[in-house]
């Protein structure tokens, strides 16, 4: 079951990516990336509320404290992220961001033994890893006559710069922190309580920014604008949905971590398609490696 939810949390998180890179990318917009928390936050709520009030999900002040750490690395992640898209390509940010995954399986790895797992599950989650940093190097070195190409068919521009990189370099330690905390804490709470306690702490994040972007500096929600971002959080939302179920199973948070973490894979080939940003064969066979890697875990998972 892990094998599968976490392929559902690639598939939504890779359309968030998507719709998230369009909703931040307006470098005339200095508070998109709070507009983004904004609707993640109340999309987020609007899901807890249902999960409290309809399935009967136990939630209190205790559950929220106790997940409190792993919420707050992972919003802090999240916001970086979208500030990292109004500077960077996707197809260079998702892949940077995502090798968190990598730094998981080794924490795990590391911290628990290798446990039951066989030589060829070792091996697919070394392809995983090896492809998701892969590519996310290959990004990063790319021709600039390339990359002036791929800006071209965009027509976004974007320079090179220390920051351009370094934010997505913090999502990703950031990111890795709240995974294998994530990992530890729901040995003692209810995966569906602490999605819950994720998910108000994120609500109450966006109506902390709503005050601050609304409220006190004025800034006008423009519809055309905001509806990627909305496309975008209910994506995010159910993704952290089949997130939290593939970590709960902690016999196989090593292979899951890295799986999801290819979802950036996806968020490639969506910004070749629909932002027109050019692939290389090098990214390809980055892609493949990471391909070839989940199918073997997911053999093994039937």
């Amino acid at each position: 079951m892990w094998f599968w939810v976490s392929l559902i949390a690639l598939i939504c998180w890779s359309g968030s990516d998507l719709f998230s890179k369009i909703g931040c990318q307006d470098a005339d917009d200095k508070y998109s990336h709070l507009k983004m928390v904004m609707a993640v936050g109340l999309v987020m709520g609007l899901h807890a509320a249902y999960e409290i009030f309809i399935n009967g999900t136990e939630i209190s002040g205790s559950i929220i404290l106790t997940y409190l750490p792993v919420s707050l690395l992972y919003i802090s992640s999240m916001t970086i992220g979208y500030i990292g898209l109004r500077y960077i390509e996707l197809s260079i940010s998702s892949p940077i961001c995502n090798s968190s995954g990598a730094l998981v399986a080794v924490l795990a790895l590391a911290t628990g033994g290798l446990g039951d797992l066989v030589p060829a599950q070792l091996v697919a989650t070394a392809l995983v890893c090896v492809g998701v940093i892969g590519l996310g190097i290959v990004e990063a070195r790319e021709d600039d006559d390339l990359r002036a190409a791929r800006q071209e068919a965009s027509n976004h521009r974007y320079a090179k710069s220390v920051l351009a990189l370094a934010l997505p370099v913090v999502y990703c330690l950031l990111d890795a922190l709240g995974t294998f905390a994530d990992s530890r804490v729901l040995e003692t709470l209810n995966e569906d309580s602490a999605n819950c306690a994720y998910e108000l702490t994120f609500l109450l994040a966006a109506i902390v920014c709503f005050i601050y972007v609304v409220l006190i500096k004025k800034s006008k929600l423009v519809p055309k604008r905001e509806g990627p971002k909305y496309v975008g959080a209910i994506c995010e939302t159910a993704g952290q949905f089949a997130y939290i179920y593939a970590l709960a199973d902690t016999a196989h948070v090593a292979l899951a971590a890295p799986i999801i973490s290819a979802y950036c894979v996806a968020s490639v080939l969506w910004s070749r398609l629909f932002l027109k940003e050019k692939l290389s064969w090098k990214h390809y066979a980055m892609i493949a490696l990471v391909v070839a890697g989940i199918v073997i875990l997911g053999l093994y998972d039937a």
